[in-house]
């Protein structure tokens, strides 16, 4: 194959104005390819423009975006697309040759949490069966469910995949619900990702390649790439991540200099809850999610940003690893997207909270807060900047900025709030690595759980 047959898009036409671009993938090393080889949209698409992820034996090496001529681009126009760093640093990849074997001698077990949502789950447990790896097990944790859609759409997978397994969380809280998938999990490793998004095949060789860059590995995070850009909404959430287009690995730890002003306290600069994997004692002796933070509570995020840090304050090293890619849908209509926009400034200003109020953490980011909030009014520039004139007519641009900044404002309270809802107790979490039951160091699962093998 020249490329893939790309992901699903959209019904219907892009918003007036709105270039709708078709998001695809090349493996470079593919020797049956010619440049006269075309990659083509689905059928239906109106997409006007495609942006390719160039991979060379499997490693993603660069994003290319280039218009389309009647639906399709050739192979050599995608080439003459690559500016001459990119040309050089894709001859450099091929010439490599394939990645050395990773060690696949710890299992690994894969957590999605996902909440009345049985149609985008779909696709994700498609990407989730096709997975290669030996070793895996799929936990499906469906947290507070109001009827039992999602249960009897995994169990028609795990009849067909005994790799598959439902749970239910009765607490609903996307924190509650990620505790639940590593008291269940029974891998040496833990991935997560959401019901949004689609793995590679691969996924779980590359995470298992960030484990393996060095031996204080505690926490791989990888690529989240864009799936579909066909409306106003989806070119605006595109612009504002920064975990969505780099294609070069790194290793932080608490010694790591070059980094932001707020570093290690950065938001964002680790990538995301969407594709993020665990030594799974390691996870557990954090006491795992905090169950204030994150969708499905008052503070609507940040859980994974405090998962992060907690990685690095424990003397672990975090690895972003390119190789373990996946697909994210972004929200695709605009009263969705405020609401996220909202909730990424009220997890960022709970999150920031926690870390004023812990004793270890409060001085140092007192120090970083002034080149913090310079650092954070340049991302909201920079936002702007790169969206398209014709996409900033349909969304509001400096609204959404100014939504995302209330939302760091009412942050602090909305974490104290969220911290007095979360039940006093220390239930264990799952066995550490001695085999005994680990206690939370923050409240959470209650004893009222059920579970289930789907077979």
């Amino acid at each position: 194959m020249t490329g893939s047959t790309g992901h699903e898009q959209h019904s219907g036409a892009p918003a007036a104005g709105v270039v709708g671009v078709w998001c695809t993938e090349l493996e470079l090393s593919d020797s049956d390819r010619t440049d006269a080889a075309e990659l083509r949209v689905p059928a239906g698409s109106t997409a006007g423009e495609v942006r390719v992820l160039l991979r060379a034996h499997g490693r993603p090496v660069a994003f290319v975006q280039l218009p389309l001529t009647d639906g399709a681009a050739t192979v050599g126009a995608v080439h003459a697309a690559m500016d001459p760093a990119t040309a050089q640093l894709a001859e450099r990849e091929l010439a490599a040759g394939p990645s050395p074997a990773v060690p696949a001698d710890e299992r690994i077990s894969v957590v999605v949490c996902t909440r009345n949502r049985p149609d985008e789950l779909v696709g994700c447990l498609d990407g989730l069966a096709a997975l290669r790896d030996p070793d895996v097990e799929i936990v499906i944790v469906d947290n507070a469910p109001s009827d039992d859609r999602t249960e009897q759409v995994v169990r028609r997978y795990a009849a067909r995949d005994p790799r598959f397994r439902y749970v239910r969380e009765p607490r609903p809280g996307l924190s509650c619900a990620r505790n639940r998938g590593l008291l269940e999990a029974t891998g040496e490793l833990l991935a997560y990702t959401d019901d949004d998004v689609r793995v590679d095949p691969d996924w779980l060789t590359g995470l298992r390649r960030g484990f393996a860059r060095r031996a204080d590995v505690g926490c791989v995070t990888g690529l989240v790439a864009t799936a579909s850009l066909d409306t106003a909404a989806e070119h605006y959430f595109d612009a504002r991540v920064s975990w969505g287009d780099s294609c070069t690995a790194k290793v932080w730890d608490l010694h790591t200099t070059g980094e932001s002003p707020l570093y290690p306290y950065s938001p964002g600069i680790f990538g995301t809850g969407a594709n993020m994997a665990f030594r799974t004692a390691l996870l557990r002796r954090l006491g795992g999610f905090d169950e204030a933070l994150g969708a499905g509570t008052r503070t609507k995020g940040g859980e994974d940003l405090d998962i992060f840090v907690q990685v690095l304050l424990a003397g672990s090293s975090l690895a972003y690893e390119p190789s373990a890619v996946t697909w994210h849908r972004h929200r695709a209509d605009l009263d969705a997207l405020r609401s996220q926009m909202y909730g990424y400034g009220t997890g960022l200003g709970a999150y920031l909270t926690k870390l004023l109020l812990g004793r270890r953490t409060r001085g140092d980011v007192l120090r970083r807060i002034p080149g913090g909030l310079a650092k954070l009014s340049k991302v909201s520039r920079t936002t702007s900047d790169a969206v398209s004139p014709a996409a900033s007519v349909s969304v509001p641009t400096r609204s959404l900025i100014i939504r995302e900044f209330r939302g760091i404002v009412a942050g602090p309270v909305l974490y104290l709030l969220a911290r007095r809802a979360v039940p006093a107790g220390g239930t264990p979490i799952g066995p550490g690595s001695d085999g005994q039951s680990s206690p939370r160091t923050r409240p959470g699962v209650r004893k009222d759980r059920t579970s289930s093998r789907a077979d």
